[in-house]
């Protein structure tokens, strides 16, 4: 069960109404009440069974491994079916069936919850004919249970498929403002390369033309004009290496990293981003689109896979100028990384560069990249 979801306390609840059940019952047998046809302390391991199979394969199912999540769904189910058949007197014990057939919407396939269904709308029928002798009771209960089985899968599923779309949801709002950033540097790149060609092609042009011509000038008679003309040549010389500069600093210029990084991560609803970018740290453009990129690849992964509440991403300058980049989450983490299509992408882009990317998966995720200086 995700602890993200926001319908923990229905989880929650559901819990406490099997713990609730075995309460009750307990109260009954106390005051001198017959609760199961099975001696009391097999019909309370069985129960206590149901409850610790029912805790993993809920709540530690994404700390367990699959296989294990489904061996102690398969004994819920088996607990839940022996509690209810052993009790026929009993009317409160099918609400656990009702539990179990919620817990199947997180773990197998529906096809597997209507056999569970099945079996368990078979048992509480059973249970009605044994405790009063009546089909109709028999059939009554058997469709009443049912109905409420599917009716509490359903909803756990429309809940899954909920989380499932808020999920998807803020991955596409990522890799939008990823692409819009980066295209609006881009439209700002190419404006001040059209600026630095114009300065280039039309002042530039004029004032080497101008130097030219003052250059002639100088040689030439006339001595009070000389003077003037050396100084004209030195200031249209200056203009020229200003010129020059200007065009160099338009088409070397990068967009702010900090703000563009900001920008990305704005807003998600979960996880909650902490961005620390170093005062020190500049970036070219080249760069800057690089570690826009595993940014937004790193912050996908967290929503996608870790189940994270908190992710934080620090870029900073290493000892040698390079720039690092360091994150890591609060999620579940995982024993051994599947490196997919975005994370092989993440280490390819870097290795571009020349640098290298490293991925652990040890107590959250974590992602280094090294970049070299430009």
């Amino acid at each position: 069960m995700d602890r993200r979801d926001p319908n923990l306390w229905a989880g929650a609840f559901g819990t406490l109404i099997c713990l609730a059940v075995g309460a009750v019952l307990l109260t009954v047998q106390l005051q001198g009440g017959q609760i199961s046809v099975l001696p009391g302390g097999i019909w309370w391991a069985c129960y206590v069974g149901y409850l610790v199979a029912l805790v993993v394969s809920s709540w530690f199912q994404h700390e367990v491994r699959r296989r294990v999540a489904l061996a102690a769904f398969g004994a819920q189910v088996a607990f839940g079916i022996v509690l209810v058949a052993s009790a026929p007197g009993a009317g409160w014990t099918p609400i656990l069936l009702v539990y179990t057939a919620a817990a199947s919407a997180y773990l197998v396939r529906w096809r597997t919850t209507a056999a569970v269904v099945v079996a368990n709308s078979a048992t509480v029928a059973f249970t009605a004919w044994a405790a009063t002798g009546q089909v109709l009771d028999a059939v009554l209960g058997g469709g009443l249970y049912t109905l409420l089985q599917l009716g509490s899968y359903f909803a756990v599923r429309a809940q899954l498929r909920e989380v499932e779309m808020r999920s998807a949801l803020a991955v596409a709002h990522t890799e939008l403002r990823a692409t819009s950033t980066l295209l609006a540097s881009a439209t700002r790149a190419d404006e001040r390369l059209r600026i630095a060609r114009e300065l280039h092609d039309a002042v530039g042009h004029q004032l080497t033309v101008l130097a030219l011509e003052l250059e002639i000038a100088s040689h030439r008679s006339a001595p009070p004009a000389a003077e003037h003309v050396v100084r004209a040549r030195g200031i249209a010389r200056d203009l020229l290496a200003d010129v020059r500069q200007v065009v160099g600093e338009l088409r070397e210029r990068a967009p702010d990293l900090r703000r563009t990084l900001a920008s990305l991560v704005a807003d998600l609803p979960a996880p909650r981003v902490h961005l620390d970018v170093a005062d020190d740290v500049e970036a070219d453009e080249i760069r800057t689109i690089a570690l826009v990129r595993c940014v937004q690849e790193v912050v996908t992964n967290a929503i996608r896979h870790s189940g994270a509440e908190h992710l934080w991403i620090e870029v900073r300058l290493g000892d040698d100028g390079a720039l690092v980049l360091e994150a890591s989450d609060d999620g579940r983490g995982a024993e051994r990384i599947v490196v997919g299509n975005g994370l092989r992408g993440l280490a390819e882009r870097v290795a571009d560069l020349g640098g290298e990317a490293t991925f652990s998966a040890r107590g959250g995720f974590h992602v280094r990249a090294r970049v070299p200086a430009s």
